[in-house]
């Protein structure tokens, strides 16, 4: 049985900074994961471009049941120390919006910087099995097939259950709560909304897209791309409201964020015999204007419309709720909201207070990103705290 310094368990994101960080340090690292390569979700990412951090990489841009837990671990590596790394290895990157940042070329490059310095930094690699994991009086020790290793410090990297088909799964719930660790309620997040009953009438809109401002019943404003699916509503605002819905609860849809409270008032006097239809196709794709107008049922010339149906009529289209009965499940959601709790964690090193020598990071902890990067700078932010702790 070989013995290291650490064992990490995960070579996604957060699993390959800290094995960086940690062999650096001259730690005797053991990097493991069952896939038969390192970084497959960050291939993947970012439409195969990685969107490997954002600018704005804030804590009040992650969400948490402790939406402080997050500060230290993002203050003490940001986005721009991850930006430094990126040059230093001449990776060229672009500003698509909102503060995202995309690799020009591919989301290779990022995976090939961080094995290539887990390489030079003597980080040793088992790919290919599932890890078994058993505590050894203070120690921990794994069995990957036919081989086996221990360790004093373990770090669980392996992320939570989104996008199962990358082999994404439960495995580091499972493994905390065998250890005594509490869980806050995962569930999937980033993810296609999914509509039913009377709101079925907007599939018949499958691709068609436009910019709104989307909110949950709890939770931020999002000024971003909507777009209808044959399943429902998905888009970047949509995605980015999901992480903060729950079942049950309504959607809220600005569909004329430039629009003042009252633009159609306004529109009846300057152009009175304009249909619903016809103003809205001013501001919306053709098709999602027709729908509005119909669901409204305000037919003929606006001006032989009463001022209250048009200023009701108003105030639905800057506020059209949508309740939806379900999301696309983990099979779609980029992350997961919720995981292990934080109040199990030090949020200095990640390490487990009931556990010593038990760091968790990325993904399996109960921190969740916006969309738009933030989910990989908590990855790179954490793997360091855990790296320089172990």
């Amino acid at each position: 049985m070989r013995s290291y310094d650490v064992i990490i368990l995960g070579a996604g994101a957060a699993g390959l900074m800290a094995a960086r960080v940690a062999g650096q340090r001259g730690r005797r690292v053991l990097l493991v994961d069952h896939a038969d390569e390192p970084g497959k979700k960050i291939l993947i990412s970012g439409g195969g471009r990685c969107n490997f951090t954002n600018l704005h990489a804030v804590p009040d841009r992650f969400i948490s049941a402790n939406p402080h837990f997050m500060k230290s671990a993002l203050a003490r590596y940001t986005q721009h120390d991850f930006i430094a790394l990126v040059e230093k290895h001449g990776i060229a990157w672009h500003e698509k919006t909102l503060g995202q940042l995309f690799c020009d070329g591919s989301s290779r490059q990022i995976v090939n910087m961080l094995a290539s310095e887990c390489a030079e930094a003597g980080v040793e690699l088992w790919l290919g099995n599932p890890a078994e994991v058993e505590r050894d009086g203070d120690d921990f020790r794994i069995r990957c097939g036919d081989r086996s290793a221990r360790a004093a410090r373990l770090v669980l990297a392996t992320g939570g259950p989104s996008i199962p088909k990358m082999g994404a799964s439960g495995y580091a719930y499972g493994l905390a709560k065998r250890l005594g660790l509490k869980l806050v309620e995962p569930r999937p997040a980033l993810v296609p909304l999914t509509l039913a009953g009377e709101e079925l009438l907007f599939r018949s809109l499958s691709g068609v897209a436009t910019e709104v401002i989307a909110t949950a019943d709890a939770g931020p404003a999002f000024r971003e791309a909507a777009l209808f699916t044959h399943r429902g509503l998905s888009g970047p605002a949509i995605l980015q409201v999901s992480s903060y819905w729950r079942h049950g609860e309504r959607i809220t849809v600005d569909f004329l964020p430039d629009a003042s409270s009252g633009w159609l008032i306004d529109a009846k006097r300057d152009d009175p015999r304009a249909t619903l239809r016809r103003l809205l196709d001013r501001h919306l794709p053709g098709r999602l204007a027709e729908t509005l107008a119909d669901r409204l049922q305000m037919d003929g010339p606006i001006g032989g419309i009463a001022n209250a149906e048009i200023e009701a009529a108003s105030r639905r289209l800057k506020g059209w709720t949508f309740t939806p009965n379900g999301s696309e499940g983990y099979a779609k959601a980029e992350v997961t909201v919720g995981g292990i709790s934080t109040a199990e964690l030090s949020s200095k090193t990640l390490e487990a207070k009931k556990v010593p020598g038990l760091h968790i990071i990325g993904e399996a902890v109960d921190v969740t990103g916006w969309l738009g990067g933030y989910n990989f700078q908590w990855a790179w932010s954490s793997g360091v705290a855990a790296g320089e702790a172990v």
